[in-house]
């Protein structure tokens, strides 16, 4: 074996020893530090997908990359395409060439480490990459430390032992993959624009200027660069120097089983923890994060464990604050710290938390410790805090963890004055990073929610609650005083989660006494916005009407939205594409709720077989719709027959909109029929727009001449033109016919039946034609 060899695989070995192992926290039940397992057996696949979709964030970064990951699997974004590890580097259609410079985003505890922690260990198993003779793996949080270096000093702080053939390694650029994982715990700066490069690994320069080098291909022309930083980070920088960018948004719902298998070893406790998840819409949206499940699983573990049912029932949680709360009681029962010695710990981190949230900060130095006097040395301070190694740095467990402690220190250490700071402040930020410290706040202002933290509180916790919950009311009369706008609706929905977290039913009435009808259309609803809107409306029995129209409302929002539709007597779902089976859903609302009155279904795709059971829902003697809007469902003539039956046995509906459909063909005939019949009380009908032929007019002609309740007629925009025309003409002319207004625009009509037109104008005085 040559030099270079033997050089190559010390280095192997050197990185497998630091790969092969996922390092995890213990569980709180168990003796505190970390927990190693075998990567090959721990790691779950994580989703990759190319995007810029980074940019001009308006939201907590973890809300929207949780809504968008909701919306990859609906497979809604065409834009977002699937991409494995094994394929970074390989060809890319968008900048069409093979990349070099690759930027992988993700929010905080999504996996970014992690993967590059996969593909470190891949390469050195051989499975991956081979055309790499060594890969360099550096953390940006390591690299601090360091300022003025060359490159070959900073691969030499890290690898020492490549001294002697570091520089014929570097006389092969292309053979070099460079790793540097989290741009966003950067202290050096970063202008991937900047004239100011180095050109020789010898040639001294700042930690930042030198990976700015080799991205701009300055440096070891040839060489690959594969970097990681939150997206939030990104917006700042201009990221046109990588040729791919990719985005990690975490578990599909099958991996999200497989981490509740790895992580519980009882597989009955496993099923156990996962159904628990996935009946609980506000814990298993966030479980696309892998910290997330980690949080989750250690909480459950420790709950579904107690002997005690009754006891079992008050550690379950039911929503993300609950579960916070009670990951954290979890550690803090395992310390024999006396309580004061705790609260200090809580009240210190928790102001380092909210400094953090507020700027953006998610590492903290000794400095900080001192300045909001932090003990290090506290044993349970490492129970939520992670140490870097040399120089010593600190982070929370997860940033959402570091979001609950910067709202918990508000009722640990309660000041009337940070208080409400701290709430204008976190309010006014138009990125969204005060979101989940104000749900959290307003989650903590319930009492049985807080209990579990007895103890660890301020004296004064319940009048930090009273000043929250003032503080929301005076917010939510705020919003729904502002202007109508798409802004509006998205802050209203905003509110709605705070209400949410508090679990306060009186509250949520009194706050929202004067909404009776709720407008959120054109508001990107997911599933977990269901959820919540589903609270509100079951709470809120006297709004009348809602309004979800262009929501891209999906089967799974519909179904979580169901228990809160059974008290409106105005629904509209138009314009969500929703597929023939939500036909099912929509009959249980239907069938559930008496007060309906006007229900609009248009721009959707219920044509199928599970149409009828929405027609059966409209026939039943239970349903009192008088309006009913199905334009635009790609609706067959087949379904005549079933729209027929809900004419003919629903004495309510009085109006009945059938525009933009394919209704022309021989069961057409059944619709007529039905309008013919005694007990038919439709007072305007729209069939706009469905291909009806000009024999279609004698059927049409059927079916006015015996209806006594038809006022309003369009028939805009179909065929009519022919020899059947006059069919029609002479039904209207009818004494029995009680039309009073009549659309015949864009028929294609000759110049005779126009005359035709005039004629029965002249005759019928009382009735308006448009043509």
């Amino acid at each position: 074996m040559d030099k270079m060899s033997y050089i190559q695989n010390c280095h192997k070995n050197h990185l497998y020893k630091k790969t092969e192992k996922l390092i995890e926290h213990k569980p709180p039940r168990c003796d505190q530090g970390e927990e190693s397992f075998s990567f090959s057996t721990r790691y779950v696949n994580l989703v990759i997908v190319t995007t810029d979709r980074f940019r001009g964030r308006s939201e907590n970064e973890l809300i929207e990359t949780g809504a968008r990951h909701e919306e990859y699997l609906k497979g809604k974004q065409s834009e977002l395409q699937r991409i494995s590890p094994n394929k970074i580097f390989r060809w890319c259609h968008q900048s069409r060439l093979v990349p070099h410079m690759v930027m992988v985003s993700g929010v905080p505890g999504v996996g970014k480490t992690t993967l590059m922690q996969k593909f470190v260990y891949d390469w050195v198993k051989g499975d991956l990459y081979q055309r790499f003779s060594f890969v360099f793996f550096f953390k940006f949080r390591e690299l601090n430390r360091l300022d003025k270096v060359s490159l070959e000093t900073m691969i030499l702080h890290q690898y020492p032992y490549l001294e002697e053939q570091l520089e014929n390694i570097l006389q092969d650029p292309e053979k070099l993959l460079f790793i540097f994982d989290g741009l966003d715990e950067s202290n050096h700066t970063m202008d991937f624009t900047s004239g100011h490069l180095c050109s020789h690994p010898k040639q001294l320069g700042h930690c930042g200027q030198i990976v700015v080098s080799l991205v701009r291909k300055s440096l070891l022309t040839g060489c690959s660069v594969l970097m990681t930083s939150r997206p939030t980070r990104l917006t700042a920088i201009d990221c046109r120097v990588f040729q791919r960018i990719v985005e990690i948004t975490g578990f599909l719902p099958e991996e999200r089983k497989t981490y509740f298998e790895n992580f519980f070893s009882n597989p009955e406790l496993s099923e156990k923890a996962f159904t628990y998840v996935k009946q609980n819409a506000t814990l298993y949206t966030f479980c696309y994060l892998p910290s997330y499940c980690w949080i989750i699983c250690t909480v459950l573990s420790r709950s579904f464990q107690t002997t005690s049912s009754d006891q079992q029932v008050t550690l379950l949680p039911r929503t993300v604050t609950q579960l916070f709360a009670i990951f954290v009681t979890n550690i803090l029962s395992n310390h024999s710290l006396e309580k004061s010695d705790a609260q200090k710990i809580l009240q210190s981190i928790g102001w380092m938390a909210q400094h953090g949230v507020m700027n953006h900060r998610i590492i903290f130095d000794e400095r900080d410790l001192d300045s909001f006097h932090v003990d290090n040395k506290s044993k349970l301070l490492s129970s939520f805090v992670m140490e870097s190694e040399e120089p010593v740095t600190y982070s929370f467990l997860h940033l959402t963890v570091q979001e609950f402690f910067s709202a918990l220190v508000q009722y640990t250490d309660y000041s009337p004055e940070k208080l409400q700071n701290s709430l204008e402040e976190a309010k006014s930020y138009p990125d969204g990073r005060g979101e989940m410290f104000l749900r959290f706040l307003c989650g903590l202002s319930d009492g049985t929610t807080r209990s579990t933290l007895t103890g660890y509180l301020d004296k004064q916790a319940a009048q930090a609650s009273r000043d929250v919950i003032t503080w929301m009311k005076n917010f939510i009369l705020e919003e729904q005083r502002l202007e109508e706008s798409k802004d509006k609706k998205r802050h209203l929905l905003r509110t709605f989660f705070y209400l949410f977290e508090t679990r306060n039913k009186a509250l949520v009435l009194e706050s929202l006494q004067s909404l009776r009808r709720l407008n959120l259309s054109r508001v990107h609803m997911s599933a977990l916005d269901c959820t919540v809107l589903a609270y509100i409306m079951e709470t809120c029995t006297h709004i009348e009407g809602l309004s979800l129209r262009e929501c891209s409302l999906h089967p799974e929002g519909l179904e979580r939205l169901l228990p809160g539709l059974h008290n409106l007597q105005n629904l509209s779902l138009g314009n969500n594409d929703l597929p023939n089976t939500s036909c099912t859903q929509l009959a249980s609302v239907i069938r559930n709720n008496q007060s309906l009155k006007i229900l609009d279904l248009s721009g959707n795709l219920l044509s199928g077989p599970h149409f009828s059971d929405l027609m059966a829902a409209l026939s039943s003697p239970a349903c009192r719709i008088e309006k009913l809007h199905l334009v635009d469902n790609n609706l067959p003539d087949t379904s005549c027959t079933q729209l027929a039956s809900v004419i003919r046995n629903n004495q309510s509906l009085k109006i009945l909109h059938l525009s933009i459909n394919r209704l022309s063909g021989p069961h057409f005939s059944d619709l007529m029929a039905a309008l013919s019949s005694p007990d038919c009380r439709i007072e305007e009908l729209r069939l706009v727009d469905n291909d009806l032929p000009d024999t279609s007019c004698t059927q049409l002609a059927s079916g006015i001449r015996n209806n006594q309740s038809l006022k309003i007629l369009d028939l805009s925009n179909n065929l009519l033109s022919g020899p059947h025309f006059s069919d029609l003409m002479a039904a209207l002319s009818s004494p029995a016919c009680r039309i009073q207004e009549l659309l015949l625009w864009d028929n294609g009509l000759s110049e005779e039946e126009r005359k035709e037109i005039r004629k029965l104008r002249r005759h019928r005085s009382d009735m308006e034609i448009y043509y």
